[in-house]
């Protein structure tokens, strides 16, 4: 189980500290097998965004796995939603996963960069970045999404698997399978390595769009297990901060690079 939860207000998505989160969203969790389907790449606060088109010049990788063959997604410039295809032809757990090219930014102010820093906890990055002399008026970064969902073709019956991913978020119960017990757990990776006693955010909507979160933290084998409602859609998020590696090269290397590890499913009703 994990080590503690907090349930935080949806009141919060006014707070310059909340980062924006990244992940693919299906209109439909659940498809026939040879039925259309699509999954969108969305960017956006507490698990409400826009639809962003597919550019081929901001993507490091989008693919789908099913029973164990992954085969690259064939998306057009400009496509939205990024992903339209036909399910394939028979029961299984199909995974979608993209990676986002690296972006950069430079935080508005000191204080953003502090509440970011806390909203996420990482609890010594503001030190460390003040005793690497680093300017408070020009923070800089690098970031970079690693996006996965889940999609019941048919029974959906399978197992989520490590897709390579530089950080991952693995679903090692399914929400699809007759058996699931509405207990959700969800393995963290970096570097193919596990990422204990981190913050893991969940991000559960019902079908009005009401949002409600939860903050929870991996054990020391890099799990995590929470409670999760049938009929309702989750998102699970958690994100690696680490000191960039071509700091201090020129005048606007970032400080800072940050990987967006996120995870979407649903579970049936």
């Amino acid at each position: 189980m994990s080590r503690f939860s907090l349930v935080i207000s949806c009141a919060l998505a006014a707070s310059p500290a909340l980062a924006h989160e990244f992940w693919l969203e299906a209109p439909d969790y659940q498809v026939q097998p040879g039925a259309e389907m699509t999954t969108s790449i969305k960017n956006g606060q507490l698990f409400e965004g826009m639809d962003l088109a597919y550019f081929g010049n901001r993507t490091e990788r989008f693919d789908l796995t099913f029973k164990g063959t992954t085969v690259p997604i064939a998306a057009r410039m400009g496509d939205s939603p990024a992903l339209r295809m036909v399910a394939p032809p028979r029961d299984g757990l199909l995974i979608v996963a993209h990676e986002a090219s690296p972006s950069s930014l430079t935080y508005k102010d000191w204080e953003t960069f502090v509440g970011f820093t806390e909203h996420k906890d990482f609890k010594t990055a503001v030190a460390d970045h003040l005793a690497a002399g680093y300017p408070q008026d020009k923070v800089r970064e690098r970031y970079t999404r690693h996006s996965k969902a889940l999609i019941a073709i048919g029974d959906g019956n399978g197992s989520d698997m490590e897709l390579g991913l530089e950080t991952e978020l693995t679903a090692l119960t399914n929400p699809y399978a007759a058996d699931f017990n509405d207990m959700m757990e969800v393995s963290l990776t970096y570097a193919g390595a596990p990422r204990g006693d981190v913050q893991v955010e969940v991000y559960e909507k019902d079908a009005e769009k009401n949002v409600e979160v939860t903050i929870h933290r991996t054990d020391d084998a890099g799990h995590v297990t929470f409670p999760v409602t049938p009929g309702m859609t989750y998102l699970v998020d958690s994100v690696v901060l680490r000191p960039a590696p071509d700091v201090g090269e020129t005048d606007t290397s970032p400080q800072w690079e940050s990987l967006w590890a996120s995870l979407t499913f649903a579970v049936p009703e």
